[in-house]
């Protein structure tokens, strides 16, 4: 594993922060801690980091205990992160190479994170999505192997999200390892190639974000006006109920719910499916809203 944690755990006097997590994350891979405010993601990620202590367990990088030199290949973007105002975009990327062995190029940066028009401004004058971008290029100053990324896109507009998610991507496209703790079920769905799933500083669940969602979640729903039916659908195959002038089907197989639906001269016209997704992994498992 590129990165290690085993058994971890964080106290806070008799509060339980982080109890006993144990993961591993692949090189080139994105793991998403994903949970609601509190669960602890946060207390996790910094550990990881290196920036907190654990009460108890062992962190590796690349098979061994963290040294000196993990922070050089280290990049870091924090949930919350003062800068300094009296700089300009290129010159706050300037001096901050300075600090590391190794380093990118500036302009190369720049392009990546889609802050090139904006290379003269002050960061005092930046919108909550340039903030964020420049953070996310601070975070890449190093060139670095891992990256952690904590709530990434916490507070920007859709249009400004959705504009940070598409570098994302083009950063995993270097085969970096990220990791990165999120709210938001769209950005793990999106980003992340496994994730874990944290509630009350555990970890209740793991793995791809479809293979998630087939252990924790049932079928498709095909819902249907109760209308369209020419006679009741007591032949069906699949399991199905009344809601509200509907007829919904669970249905593993799509295919073969539409010959049924078919053979049975179903007007299909008013039909809808539902898709099980990560929100509905996470109601699943703890009774809340992924976003509570």
């Amino acid at each position: 594993m590129f990165l290690e944690v085993k058994n971890l755990v964080k106290r806070y006097g008799d509060i339980k922060a982080v109890d006993g997590v144990s993961l591993g994350v692949k090189k080139g891979v994105c793991l998403g801690l994903l949970g609601p405010n509190g669960a602890g993601k946060t207390t996790l990620i910094e550990m990881m980091e290196d920036i907190i202590d654990p009460t108890a367990g062992e962190i590796l990088y690349k098979g061994r205990p963290r040294n000196a030199g993990f922070r050089q290949e280290a990049g870091i973007q924090f949930q919350k992160t003062s800068m300094l105002l009296f700089l300009k975009v290129k010159e706050s990327l300037e001096l901050f190479k300075k600090l590391y062995s190794r380093s990118m190029d500036v302009d190369e940066l720049m392009n990546i994170c889609h802050l090139s028009e904006i290379a003269d401004r002050f960061t005092e004058k930046l919108s909550g999505g340039q903030r964020q971008r420049l953070l996310l290029a601070l975070a890449m100053i190093n060139d670095p192997e891992i990256m952690f990324l904590d709530e990434p896109s916490t507070g920007m507009d859709p249009q400004a999200r959705h504009n940070l998610w598409d570098i994302i991507l083009d950063i995993k496209k270097r085969n970096k390892t990220i990791i990165l703790t999120t709210h938001y079920m769209e950005e793990a769905q999106l980003l992340c190639d496994e994730i874990a799933i944290m509630d009350h500083g555990e970890i209740i669940a793991g793995g791809t974000p479809d293979d998630l969602v087939k252990t924790h979640c049932g079928p498709m729903t095909a819902s249907i006006p109760e209308r369209a039916f020419p006679a009741p659908p007591n032949g069906l195959s699949m399991p199905w109920r009344r809601n509200n002038g509907f007829i919904e089907i669970e249905a593993r197989d799509m295919n073969t719910c539409l010959k049924e639906l078919l053979s049975m001269e179903v007007d299909l016209a008013g039909m809808s499916v539902r898709t099980p997704n990560l929100e509905d992994v996470f109601l699943n498992l703890t009774g809340r809203k992924l976003r509570a």
